[in-house]
C-alpha cells in the first residue's frame, strides 16, 4: 500500500510543481506504516525518532500537500487539536469511537449508518457527499476493573489523554 501512495504522491506533486524529496518518502513512510491517528506533534516525535533529516515545517507542509492529494484526512477527535487519519484511503466511509478516559480512538462501518445518512440527507434535498461520526464514551475496561491497559500504555507512551471535564 505505501508503493501506491508513493505513486500517488509522485503524481500529485508533479501537478503542483514540486519536488518528490526523501524527507518527504520517510515522512510518508511513517504516516503509513501505521494506521494509528496522530496529531503533528505526534508525527513529529516519530520522524525524529526515525533518524529522518526531515524539518519540522517539512512535515506540516507534507500534512497539508497528502490532505490536499485526499490521501490523508483531518479530521475533529476533539480538544481542538487537528488530528490525522490515515485510513481513509482504505476505509472511506468510518466514523470514529473515542474512550473518553484513556484516549483510544476506535474506527467502525456500519451500512446501517450509511442507509440512515443517505435516508436523511435526501429527505431534506440534499446528496450525501461524506459523513463522519464521532462517538466519545466511556472505557469499559476502567469502569469493571479499575485499570485500563490503554490509559497505562497511553501514559508511558506519552499520547495525549482526554482532559476531563
Amino acid at each position: 500500500m505505501i508503493e501506491e501512495i508513493h505513486k500517488k504522491v509522485s503524481a500529485f506533486l508533479k501537478t503542483k510543481g514540486l519536488r518528490n524529496t526523501p524527507q518527504r518518502n520517510a515522512i510518508i513512510d511513517v504516516i503509513f506504516e501505521s494506521d494509528e491517528h496522530f496529531t503533528a506533534d505526534e508525527l513529529w516525535e516519530r520522524i525524529r525518532k526515525s533518524n529522518s533529516k526531515a524539518s519540522r515545517a517539512t512535515v506540516y507542509r507534507t500534512l497539508s500537500l497528502l490532505v490536499e492529494a485526499n490521501l490523508l484526512h483531518e479530521i475533529d477527535l476533539g480538544e481542538d487539536l487537528k488530528t490525522y487519519d490515515p485510513n481513509f484511503h482504505d476505509k472511506p466511509a468510518h466514523n470514529h469511537l473515542i474512550c473518553v478516559d484513556c484516549g483510544k480512538v476506535l474506527e467502525f462501518e456500519d451500512s446501517h449508518l450509511e442507509l440512515l445518512n443517505d435516508c436523511l440527507t435526501r429527505r431534506m434535498g440534499f446528496r450525501p457527499k461524506s459523513q463522519s461520526i464521532r462517538i466519545e464514551a466511556n472505557c469499559e475496561k476502567l469502569r469493571t476493573s479499575g485499570t485500563c491497559p490503554d490509559l497505562i500504555n497511553a501514559r508511558v507512551t506519552g499520547k495525549r489523554i482526554p482532559k476531563k471535564r
